[in-house]
């Protein structure tokens, strides 16, 4: 399954430990995790200066997605009302490399459920449709 974890899943999995952690690790051992550079440049930033992890942590946490990882870009917006601008280009990216369902904790994206065709699920949702 190819899957795409927004900033806030992957944030949650290196800088605390429980379900998202174990998600990321069960989506990179069985599955095929995908991100974009926006998603990146956004988690870089979380990690450092909201999180305040450190340094050396965001850089290897950066270099293991990059390593295992498909770097994806958009090819064309989302047609659902997503009003977040920010929202838009990384729903753009999961869309434009097929992904088969897109992770995240927005709320806001949570409530949409399908974007042209694509589920929006939480962590647990997936957690539960992977059975782990």
């Amino acid at each position: 399954m190819r899957i795409f974890l927004d900033t806030n899943v992957l944030a949650s999995a290196i800088a605390t430990r429980g379900l998202c952690a174990e998600l990321f690790e069960a989506v990179l051992h069985d599955h095929e995790l995908l991100i974009s550079e926006a998603v990146m440049g956004e988690l870089e930033r979380v990690l450092k200066t909201k999180l305040r992890v450190a340094h050396a942590v965001v850089t290897d946490f950066a270099a293991l997605l990059r390593s295992e990882a498909e770097v994806v870009s958009a090819q064309q917006l989302p047609t659902s009302g997503i009003s977040d601008a920010d929202d838009v280009i990384i729903v753009a990216c999961a869309l434009g490399g097929n992904a088969d369902v897109f992770v995240t904790g927005d709320k806001a994206l949570l409530e949409i459920k399908i974007i042209d065709g694509m589920p929006v699920l939480s962590p647990r949702e997936l957690w539960e449709r992977l059975g782990l």
